[in-house]
């Protein structure tokens, strides 16, 4: 298997290279060169099995030589063992319609936590192998960044940098990743948006001269293997609801859109999916996509859902890859006018191909608590804010008729963990959900970050400055 960016000019990759490099040379992203294809009687089998075994088997087609299958089933059981539910990702009833997959049993009570437990030990493997270290930088908007942390603490091969915007994310979320006693972990509050924080990393990548000397690489969704990794559970769920003797849909609150796009790859791979609800808060680009075909930032704006506080997408450029039917010269010159005008406009023809299978709703912070408190009473499950948008958009999909089949199953995807938005939770019931007993104490843990300004040059040097081991020297060289 290849691994080819979505525009073009950078160099067709491995996966094992492709791990490594995050973020394509010409800056896109990167993506197969072809589709896998699971038959029937293949999605058929996963029903029942252990979830490493759906991950290892979606995996397979991906990582080509870069490991062999028992080395990757061993490093997957390795990386599920400490998840608080033996499913890791079970599926729970709420109605006669709609199911909840929980996906926030992870040591960070996040959804993150599926993929970049396996991440960080595919990076061990490949590094180990080639005696070299890395530096990861990455921009959160609250979740990606703690797992990420959490993945790659005390790991001989790795530095890690993760950039967050100073006072938007929750407090949870900040300790969470602040109170890591790592000594490659750093912490850097960015006086900016998350929209800032990601521009930054991206720049830091698009200089090839610090992205070698560094020797950069990624852990959020711009990295195609944590993609990979997320598409198991959509198989996973599927099956387990009757799949492929019949279709389901999604619910799926996004901002950055890479969550929903595993669901999409899992479509590509033969997953009979009916609709991807892609849920929005009040940060609504890709729902006002969706609406009138027209991707339009506009300025990001505070919310109860933190993590999807973001209008700047980037996982979208891979979808636009498939719209634009694999022109990567198109594709670029359409991310150089965003950039350029913060506008993109793909066409009726393309937007009308979007809509086969996407649908998009929105809620905002008003209709997130109003969710909260119903599914409360009505279920007696706690949700965080993301996901109550996820389940609200799923509802207002249902009752206005959006789906085909009125026997379809609709599977809103559980992002994270109550606790991890106590404040809104507690606002909305009047019920405070209590940390994990491994996160007790989190509150009175000291805090470790840097706070820059949202400035390039400060920042470029703050990495410079503490990460341990540029590129080419092998690990433990003076």
């Amino acid at each position: 298997m290849r691994y080819v960016s979505t525009r073009g000019s950078a160099p067709d990759l491995s996966f094992d290279e492709a791990l490594l490099a995050g973020l394509a040379r010409d800056g896109g992203l990167y993506l197969p060169a072809r589709w896998p294809s699971f038959t029937p009687d293949v999605i058929r089998s996963l029903a029942g099995l252990p979830y490493s075994e759906v991950v290892h088997r979606v995996l397979i087609p991906f990582v080509g030589k870069a490991l062999s299958e028992d080395a990757l089933r061993r490093l997957l059981t390795d990386a599920y063992a400490g998840f608080g539910h033996t499913a890791v990702a079970p599926l729970k009833q709420l109605d006669s319609r709609m199911w909840l997959l929980e996906l926030f049993h992870g040591p960070t009570l996040a959804f993150k936590d599926c993929a970049l437990q396996v991440l960080g030990r595919l990076f061990d493997h490949v590094l180990e192998r080639a005696a070299q270290r890395i530096t990861i930088v990455g921009a959160t908007s609250g979740d990606t960044g703690s797992a990420a942390i959490e993945a790659c603490r005390d790991r001989e091969h790795i530095d890690i940098f993760m950039l967050y915007p100073k006072g938007r994310v929750s407090e949870v979320q900040r300790r969470q990743m602040t109170t890591v006693k790592a000594g490659n972990v750093f912490n850097i509050a960015v006086e900016g948006t998350f929209d800032d924080c990601q521009d930054l990393v991206k720049t830091l990548f698009a200089d090839t001269a610090f992205r070698d000397d560094m020797a950069l690489s990624a852990v959020n969704s711009i990295n195609w293997a944590r993609i990979a990794v997320q598409i198991a559970y959509y198989f996973a769920a599927a099956a387990a609801l009757g799949a492929p003797n019949r279709r389901v849909a999604f619910a799926v609150p996004t901002g950055n859109f890479g969550n929903v796009y595993a669901g999409y790859a899992a479509a590509r791979m033969g997953l009979p999916v009916e609709k991807f609800i892609v849920a929005s808060n009040r940060n609504d680009i890709l729902t006002r996509f969706l609406e009138t075909g027209s991707l339009a930032t506009a300025e990001v704006q505070p919310s109860l859902s933190p993590s999807m506080d973001i209008q700047i997408s980037s996982n979208f450029e891979r979808l636009l890859f498939d719209l634009y039917d694999g022109d990567a010269k198109a594709v670029a010159g359409a991310m150089a006018e965003f950039r350029k005008t913060g506008r993109l406009t793909p066409g009726n023809a393309r937007w009308k191909k979007a809509l086969q299978l996407f649908d998009g709703a929105r809620a905002d912070d008003d209709a997130t608590l109003a969710e909260i408190a119903r599914i409360h009473r009505e279920t007696g499950e706690l949700v965080d804010p993301h996901t109550a948008v996820g389940i609200a958009a799923a509802r207002s999909k249902i009752e206005l008729g959006a789906l085909s089949d009125a026997d379809t199953p609709v599977i809103a995807l559980a992002t994270a963990h109550p606790a991890k938005f106590p404040d809104a939770v507690e606002r909305a019931t009047g019920i405070r959900p209590p940390l994990p007993a491994n996160l007790a104490d989190l509150y009175e843990r000291e805090e470790r970050f840097s706070v820059l300004p949202n400035d390039l040059g400060q920042v470029r040097d703050f990495v410079r400055a503490h990460a341990r081991c540029p590129a080419g020297r092998t690990v433990g060289a003076a």
